[in-house]
């Protein structure tokens, strides 16, 4: 709730693929310009295909490793990490811009449950999502993962968990005109791909949820498979299909979007924090 909407404003409309990262071991907050010089030297070398490159050197990637402090749940999370790649200009003028081609920011919000098992010399920021080339990502993650001993997985998101998304984010109030719920489901052992595409009227969607749920600001898998079994039943009596059979491959909200790919769009920064918030948590059981 105390999180600045303009220090994160630039998280928001943006698809982040999501990674589950084992803890750090000896990540020091204090060497994070360190850590951005050592980065940027590395990327350099992989660039040049294993050439030694001096640390220090100009180099055509710009490195930036900063905290944002606002962006964690409770106070024994630690703060988010962000990682940011520009391409330096080859403009003549020492004024123009570098561009941006690469962020990546490590987060944990309400991740105690993972944080109060790990020994001291370790950080606990389980949850890593990236925006731009996969080439890039595959560099800043080896980086990370040999100089403090970690592990980064693909956080795929399951049918189950596309659908507890849609039942909590149809379920906010929003101060704007929202966009519809819409799910996405693709149809298995057919010789041509066939998705069907599934849109209900934002308030409708969340009219529906206030009859399901009992007991407001909490959520339980029962409320959410009613819930589901209501959006198919009324699917069912106008088209004769059984969503039931398909597979949930998508969700998308006024609130968020997600993807069973593991690709993420938070569109409105009230909540953010609460997005966030379920991304730790699958990816704390994904490392657990």
């Amino acid at each position: 709730e105390n999180v600045d909407p303009q220090k994160t404003a630039f998280l928001l409309r943006k698809a982040w693929t999501l990674y589950s990262v084992t803890p750090l071991y000896r990540f020091h907050r204090a060497r994070l310009r360190d850590y951005a010089r050592l980065l940027s030297a590395f990327i350099a070398a992989e660039k040049q295909k294993g050439l030694a490159v001096e640390v220090g050197v100009e180099l055509d990637i710009k490195v930036a490793v900063s905290s944002l402090a606002d962006l964690r749940g409770s106070e024994q999370d630690q703060a988010a990490v962000l990682v940011q790649l520009s391409l330096r200009s080859r403009a003549s003028s020492r004024n123009s811009e570098d561009k941006l081609v690469w962020l990546g920011w490590f987060c944990s919000v309400y991740g105690d449950d993972l944080s109060e098992n790990v020994p001291e010399d370790f950080t606990c920021l389980p949850l890593f999502l990236t925006h731009g080339a996969e080439s890039y990502t595959s560099m800043v993650g080896s980086w990370f993962q040999k100089t403090f001993d970690c592990c980064f997985r693909r956080l795929a998101i399951s049918p189950l968990n596309l659908s507890w998304m849609v039942a909590m984010w149809a379920g906010c109030k929003l101060d704007r005109a929202a966009s519809a719920v819409e799910l996405v489901f693709s149809v298995p052992h057919l010789s041509q791909p066939l998705d069907i595409s599934y849109a209900i009227h934002p308030e409708d969607a969340k009219a529906l949820w206030d009859t399901v749920q009992k007991t407001p600001g909490e959520i339980t898998q029962e409320e959410v498979d009613v819930f589901m079994d209501c959006l198919y039943a009324h699917f069912h009596r106008h088209f004769k299909i059984h969503l039931s059979a398909a597979k949930l491959v998508k969700v998308s909200t006024a609130v968020a979007s997600a993807h069973c790919d593991g690709i993420v769009k938070i569109l409105h920064s009230q909540y953010l924090p609460g997005v966030l918030m379920l991304l730790t948590e699958l990816a704390i059981s994904q490392i657990q």
